[in-house]
């Protein structure tokens, strides 16, 4: 588990301010909600990321449906998958 710093912790909070300039909240809510999007935006990023190679490399497939895009295993490449978990 990561420990995060009050200047770090500080910063997560200037930069949701800044993204909702309007928002105002109790320490509970900052803590809960603002914090937890923080992170959540973070995650997201990385793993696009991670998807985005794992598309390239043709371990995952692809799809976009609807304005949304769905990734699932390339069932080709089951062995090849296994491999890579293994040097893990």
């Amino acid at each position: 588990m990561c420990v995060k710093s009050g200047p770090q912790i500080a910063n997560e909070i200037l930069g949701y301010l800044i993204a909702h300039p309007d928002a105002q909240d109790t320490l509970e809510g900052i803590a809960e909600w603002w914090l937890l999007e923080q992170k959540l935006t973070h995650q997201a990023a990385l793993v696009s990321e991670a998807l985005a190679g794992l598309v390239s490399e043709g371990l995952v497939v692809e799809r976009n449906a609807r304005a949304h895009r769905y990734y699932k295993l390339n069932r080709r490449r089951h062995r090849k998958i296994l491999a890579r978990l293994e040097q893990e």
